[in-house]
């Protein structure tokens, strides 16, 4: 999501004015450039990483991303995120107008489906995944079943871009965090 914010981002659209500390009661991760806000590479990180937080205790449709919502309203979070999150779930009804919310959605399946291909690597590595590899991965049906091709597909669509560029550029993006992801080849070396 932060390699999305400075390719898809617009400097003072999503996050200006958006003052996380006052929001959330936790500071912001570092590199916020706008005083009193948030940088729009941290906003659209943040909504990257939280916008699934509740799936695990509560993964029906019924449930996700409605509980989590509740909770990050309850905390004061900006409406910028608790809609971009709302959004990134077809049935919810919230559409999608924001370039973060586009992005959140083109990202979405997509960074699992990586996973999944980076796993099945014998280094089970992000170096060894290319869009090709991906490309050919989704035409497996039997492969990551649970990954719905065509949210990729429409992602990329809805966010303007060829999808074998989005690929490259989610691919990229998590190589530069591959450690933290355990998908750094680090595992293959221990088993």
């Amino acid at each position: 999501m932060r390699a999305c914010a400075r390719k898809y981002g617009r400097e003072g659209h999503e996050g200006e004015g958006h003052d996380f500390r006052r929001a959330t009661g936790h500071a912001p991760q570092s590199g916020v450039s706008a005083p009193g806000g948030m940088s729009q590479e941290d906003l659209w990180g943040i909504v990257g990483l939280i916008h699934d937080f509740d799936y695990e205790r509560w993964p029906s449709l019924e449930d996700h991303p409605y509980k989590g919502n509740e909770i990050l309203k309850q905390r004061g979070y900006p409406e910028v995120i608790t809609r971009a999150i709302m959004s990134h779930a077809e049935y919810t009804g919230v559409t999608r107008d924001s370039p973060l919310e586009k992005a959140l959605f083109a990202c979405d399946e997509l960074a699992g489906f990586i996973t999944a291909v980076a796993l099945i690597k014998p280094g089970k590595s992000l170096a060894e995944v290319d869009a090709k590899s991906v490309r050919k991965r989704m035409k497996d049906k039997a492969f990551a079943r649970k990954v719905n091709r065509d949210d990729i597909i429409n992602g990329a669509r809805d966010l303007g871009v060829d999808l074998d560029e989005h690929i490259v550029l989610c691919i990229e993006a998590m190589k530069c965090i591959a450690k933290q992801l355990g998908l750094d080849g680090s595992a293959a070396k221990t088993a």
